[in-house]
């Protein structure tokens, strides 16, 4: 019984809101309307061909390699397609490629790491 009760006070305070809405003369303007979801969450718009979620991903391990202890973070290129991200750039040694590999593999969406066109400094 509880749980109408509340959603009678929403219905009525709704309604309530719009009567008042409607009932008062004062010019209106778009910024005064209600904004819509397109708006609170506009698209991308066209300066990036990664998808959201890609481009979060990129940002995730480049911020995590950077965090990172034994690894050259600054040096190492982040990219991400379709899940698979690609590290590229000059290390140090082959330690520091195995530890961006993990730190890579360890972030949530990514579905496999790409570490061939990281190399070390002797290469």
């Amino acid at each position: 019984m509880r749980r109408h009760h509340g959603m009678l006070f929403v219905a009525m305070t709704a309604l309530c809101a719009g009567a008042a809405w409607a009932g008062d003369d004062t010019p209106r303007t778009d910024a005064d309307r209600p904004m819509t979801e397109e708006a609170k969450h506009p698209a991308a718009d066209g300066d990036s061909s990664q998808p959201v979620a890609d481009t979060w991903i990129t940002a995730k391990v480049k911020s995590s390699l950077l965090a990172a202890e034994d690894v050259s973070g600054l040096d190492i290129e982040v990219d991400t397609r379709d899940g698979v991200v690609y590290l590229s750039g000059t290390v140090d040694n082959a330690a520091q490629i195995a530890k961006a590999k993990d730190v890579a593999e360890g972030i949530e969406g990514v579905g496999r790491v790409d570490v061939s066109a990281l190399k070390t400094g002797g290469n």
